[in-house]
């Protein structure tokens, strides 16, 4: 495996990682929206991992190397998926959307667990450009044996 590939994972991993903190910010900013242009409250939206498959050129250099670059490969974002659960209904007959019974429907997200998966991101984006740092740290300190 090349320095270059360990960019590529890292910065696949960087990339999955900011959509992943840009859904949960778009989460914690609609946390009290009560209606969308689609009609009805904001839904939560998740986003779901997949392995990042390999250009069909990297996979042939790669099956001609050894074992271990075969067991390489990054990561993106598969999808991005609303919550199908419903909205909670919550009784505040002074809201501007509230029904004729005085009950609301507010977003299904709870702040406490948006803000875990914002520290499990986060701390996952600071890793991966560690990484990244690392690698580079490695590439200067190679180019330095020739001296």
């Amino acid at each position: 495996m090349d320095i270059f590939t360990t960019f590529k994972i890292a910065g696949s991993a960087l990339k999955a990682q900011r959509i992943r903190l840009n859904t949960i910010s778009s989460n914690l900013a609609n946390v009290e929206t009560t209606s969308t242009p689609e009609g009805g409250p904001y839904k939560k939206k998740s986003v779901y991992f997949e392995t990042q498959n390999i250009p069909f050129s990297e996979h042939l250099k790669s099956n001609m190397g050894s074992e271990a670059d075969k067991a390489v490969q990054g990561v993106r974002v598969a999808r991005i998926l609303e919550d199908q659960d419903p909205p909670q209904r919550i009784y505040n007959p002074t809201h501007p959307d509230a029904g004729e019974d005085g009950y609301v429907e507010m977003p299904n997200i709870s702040v406490l667990k948006e803000m875990t998966d914002m520290m499990s991101a986060t701390r996952s984006y600071e890793a991966n450009t560690t990484v990244v740092k690392s690698a580079k740290r490695m590439a200067l300190k190679a180019l330095e044996i020739g001296r």
